[in-house]
């Protein structure tokens, strides 16, 4: 049975509207993260800490203040303290950069007592979350334990005037795999409409895009 001219037409219609709504959706394919809450029911700590470069340190070492000292991570990655020059402090934690400052000093002291404190800190790239396009003012933000999709974007200020929210991408590398994996997330519901199941968890590292709308 062949279609008249009327039965095409509507035909075509249909499929243009199918093809129209899943792009004005902006899923693209993309999966979305499961639903997180507001605030967590359970705090639990994070991944431990990594130094990371401009990270404020306070190096203790015990018995011995003339060698303890307050010291910010060059961008290099190094720093330096006293009897200590041009120690690496960039991806490691304070336990490990404690350890090596004291394999450092025994040189010079018996038996040393170190300790490794984190003031201010920005963490590496790997550990920071970053927020860029439509938004209001696109950053780099630490990564904190049990952060949501809802922090980030309280902490960049929102969405800007032009953004098209529902058709932002969330770009995580998978450790399993060893590749990166996008997944769509919807800021407009979130964050206008007040849509619970649209606030998913933070990882370190994760990357948040924001398109601004076409129209």
């Amino acid at each position: 049975m062949r279609l008249g001219q009327a039965g095409r037409k509507l035909a075509l219609s249909l499929i243009l509207a199918v093809a129209l709504s899943g792009c004005m959706s902006g899923g693209g394919g993309r999966p979305e993260l499961p639903p997180t809450t507001f605030v967590a029911s359970r705090e639990a700590p994070g991944e431990e800490y990594v130094i990371g470069p401009l990270d404020s340190l306070q190096i203790f070492v015990w018995r011995n203040p003339e060698l303890s000292a307050k010291v910010q991570v060059r961008p290099d990655g190094r720093i330096t303290t006293p009897l200590i020059s041009d120690m690496p402090a960039v991806g490691k934690t304070p336990a490990m950069l404690a350890d090596d400052m004291k394999y450092a000093l025994s040189e010079y002291i018996k038996d040393p007592i170190v300790s490794v404190i984190v003031e201010n800190f920005s963490g590496t790239f790997s550990q920071q979350v970053r927020i860029v396009g439509a938004t209001e003012k696109p950053a780099s933000i630490p990564y904190r334990a049990n952060m949501t999709l809802l922090d980030a974007m309280i902490a960049v200020g929102g969405l800007s005037e032009f953004a098209a929210g529902n058709r932002a991408r969330l770009v995580r590398f998978d450790k399993a795999s060893g590749r990166q994996r996008e997944y769509r997330v919807r800021l407009s519901d979130l964050l206008k409409n007040g849509d619970t199941s649209a606030n998913v968890r933070l990882e370190p590292g994760d990357v948040i895009i924001i398109p601004e709308s076409m129209f």
